[in-house]
């Protein structure tokens, strides 16, 4: 992750004469977003359109103020999303985006740049699905791939997991702290999750695309018997019990990047990620 903005800078000039200049398209009409970036709240990434997350108050998770400035959630003119934690007027702000279309089974990928074997170990890049309507019969809808150290700065930075982990008890077997070597995580990376109704698998690879050296691969499959039904304990509600949990309808996919209890940044510096692209196939 870029610690401050001379070494994004010169990391954004890097990718930008990289890139062909095909990809540098702009519309002037703020009335509809354009091929990529964004008009008001709403932004156009990697084919699909997103809402940014805020409001006035803490929100869930952290909790943190969550931050609709567009310095703070943008994209460059590569189409790349940029997500800061950035502090303004003396309060630090997460950034979330959420998306408008419906999810379900099927292959999820990310690819994202930055260091993340030293960020803050009070910072979280969360790549996940979410339904907020679905607590009850499926607790959340929720798979999650996260770029977080959980406070403790010599845990190694990628976990994979499906909801429910830690909401009351602790289920261990539900999720997994990747056994990646030095140097796994720093530069561009792809993370992708499949998820079905039996087995969900997750994997890592160095580069852009699944065709570079592989770093992580993990699932969770119905059929293993310590794979038991769990429940989702949040604000004195309980889901049903659930193995592995199923979209419904509304159930989208989500991107944010925010502070543990919203506690500035341990190095006391802004906090940019980088997602380069990512993209859904539905099974």
């Amino acid at each position: 992750m870029f610690k401050n903005v001379q070494q994004l800078k010169e990391k954004s000039l890097t990718l930008w004469l990289a890139i062909p200049m095909a990809f540098l398209i702009v519309s002037c009409e703020l009335e509809d977003p354009p091929p990529f970036g964004r008009a008001g709240n709403e932004v156009r990434f990697a084919g699909r359109d997103w809402v940014v997350k805020t409001g006035p108050s803490p929100l869930g998770p952290g909790p943190n103020y969550f931050s609709d400035k567009p310095e703070d959630i943008f994209l460059d003119g590569q189409g790349y999303l940029h997500m800061r934690i950035a502090e303004h007027d003396g309060i630090w702000y997460a950034t979330e985006l959420v998306g408008q279309d419906t999810v379900g089974y099927g292959e999820y990928t990310w690819v994202i740049a930055g260091d993340y074997e030293n960020i803050p170990e009070n910072t979280v890049l969360g790549l996940f699905t979410w339904n907020t309507e679905s607590f009850k019969t499926q607790a959340n809808s929720e798979v999650d791939i996260e770029l977080a150290k959980w406070g403790n700065v010599n845990t190694k930075p990628l976990h994979t997991s499906v909801q429910p982990v830690n909401f009351g008890p602790y289920y261990p077997e539900r999720t997994r702290e990747a056994d990646t070597e030095a140097g796994d995580l720093i530069g561009v990376t792809t993370h992708q999750f499949i998820w079905t109704e039996d087995v969900i698998s997750w994997k890592s690879w160095k580069g852009r695309g699944t065709g570079g050296a592989l770093i992580w691969q993990w699932s969770y499959s119905r059929s293993n018997p310590n794979n038991i039904p769990r429940v989702k304990n949040e604000n004195g509600n309980s889901s049903d019990p659930i193995v592995i949990p199923a979209p419904e309808n509304n159930t989208n996919v989500r991107m944010n990047h925010w502070l543990l209890g919203g506690v500035p940044p341990l190095d006391g510096q802004v906090q940019e990620a980088i997602i380069m692209d990512f993209t859904y196939v539905p099974y």
